[in-house]
């Protein structure tokens, strides 16, 4: 009996040993797995009422106003960058935009993003057709006033001016160049003639974290901009969302996502940018063509509900050595469409809608407007698709496809282009998480609501 009893306790002890064994080595040779990292900041437009840009004495004609200067900007913007851009190789210098950015007209989302040690908070307007992001600094010769003090180095114990002029830093800036003391500096000149310059150099960047917290980045490389030119507005300067190596995308990965929620809301507040290898790239891909600092898509066709538009394929396509192709844009609130695609979108929403809604005239070859109350009157209406390589849908419904220009007046939101150009606005991406994944030339497209991605 006591050799049975010393028996089980012998088993009950290489039991236990065993048990202990494989829990340390479990615990000892388990992974660590490290997540990517990702940077979100709160995404702000100038006609929300959480804006320091919010004029609440602005009407909604005012703002209509505001959206079709602003896309006329933007087309010249994109039709000076051209220029510069060789086509055949896809190469282009980044020296040259149109005068639109920072600019109070222009109806396009800002980041919150503070710079420096402490932080300092600047409004930074996104750009995907850019990529060296600047900030006015102090002290500045020639400076717009803006929402928020203007950004002072000589306050921040993380500021470095970068003091190489032949480091691969410099070379990525646009127009650089060297001062008297051998210090970077950058040039950037606008369609216009106005032209912004500083020194380039390193800081620490801040962004506001899902949770309401916050996480700093070291070492990255900004224009300090203490010459602005003639540019008026209240934001501080951009954040490029280009693809070359001294864009904000790069410096922190390959990938960013951005989603725009309710645009038209005033009081929506779930808008966010998110940059970095850990932003949610889901959805469905479609492959992404990097041009000249450009994002083309491959656009096949578009279709009405049911119906599907008779639009050749070949309209979408990037002619040789000329403006024209799909570019996805995050600067036009609006969506250009090259006229061999508008006209038969014009004439079927037309048709659907003319005898149903009152008209209010106008050229049959420009959108069309009507006298109703959009979330009342066009429920229903069909839904406008574009449909993308590989299977990506984009789904314009009412609130997508058609703006408000005066309290009972709605006109379509998609135009028609006087170029070959095809320009998918911030409207038509309403809804959606849009991300671009730059390494694997994708861009993945999520129709969700934008608070959802907050968790």
């Amino acid at each position: 009996m006591a050799a049975l009893s010393f028996n089980l306790f012998l088993l009950s002890c290489f039991t236990t040993f065993a048990l202990l064994c494989f829990t340390t080595t479990s615990l000892t040779t388990t992974p660590t797995i490290t997540k990517p990292r990702r940077y979100v900041t709160k995404l702000i437009h100038p006609a929300s009422v959480h804006s320091p840009f919010y004029n609440p004495t602005a009407t909604v004609s005012d703002r209509a106003r505001r959206v079709i200067d602003s896309l006329r900007a933007r087309l010249a913007y994109l039709q000076a960058k051209f220029q510069e851009i060789s086509l055949a190789t896809g190469t282009g210098t980044d020296d040259v935009r149109a005068g639109v950015i920072a600019e109070t007209k222009a109806e396009v989302f800002v980041a919150n993003i503070s710079i420096g040690e402490p932080p300092s908070p600047q409004l930074l307007v996104i750009d995907t057709g850019s990529s060296l992001s600047w900030t006015q600094c102090q002290p500045c010769s020639s400076c717009f006033q803006q929402a928020v003090p203007v950004f002072d180095p000589s306050k921040s114990s993380t500021y470095k001016s970068v003091s190489n002029c032949s480091s691969p830093t410099c070379d990525t800036a646009p127009g650089k160049g060297c001062d008297a003391s051998g210090y970077c500096t950058f040039y950037q000149t606008y369609a216009d003639g106005r032209i912004v310059t500083g020194p380039l150099a390193t800081e620490t960047l801040t962004f506001v974290t899902s949770d309401e917290g916050t996480i700093s980045v070291p070492n990255i490389a900004f224009g300090c901009a203490n010459s602005v030119g003639s540019f008026v507005g209240q934001a501080s300067g951009l954040v490029g969302l280009g693809s070359s190596q001294i864009s904000l995308v790069s410096q922190l990965g390959s990938k960013f996502s951005y989603c725009f929620g309710r645009v038209m809301d005033p009081q929506y507040i779930h808008n966010q940018l998110v940059i970095g290898d850990g932003a949610k790239v889901e959805g469905l891909s479609t492959p992404l063509e990097i041009l000249g600092g450009f994002y083309f898509l491959t656009l096949q066709s578009i279709s009405v509900g049911e119906t599907n538009l008779n639009i050749s394929p070949n309209v979408f396509q990037r002619p040789p050595n000329r403006l024209g192709g799909v570019v996805i844009d995050s600067g036009s609130t609006l969506t250009y469409l090259t006229r061999a695609a508008f006209d038969p979108l014009n004439v079927e929403v037309r048709r659907l809608a003319d005898g149903l809604l009152p008209g209010l005239g106008g050229s049959s070859t420009s959108a069309p407007c009507y006298t109703v109350v959009i979330d009342r009157d066009l429920i229903g209406f069909p839904v406008v698709t574009f449909h993308f390589a590989n299977g990506v849908d984009l789904d314009l419904d009412m609130e997508s496809l058609f703006f408000q220009t005066d309290p009972n007046k709605f006109c379509m939101a998609v135009v028609p282009s006087d170029v070959d150009l095809t320009l998918i606005g911030v409207l038509a991406q309403q809804n959606y998480n849009i991300a671009y994944d730059l390494a694997g030339k994708t861009l993945s497209v999520q129709r969700i609501e934008c608070e959802l991605l907050e968790s």
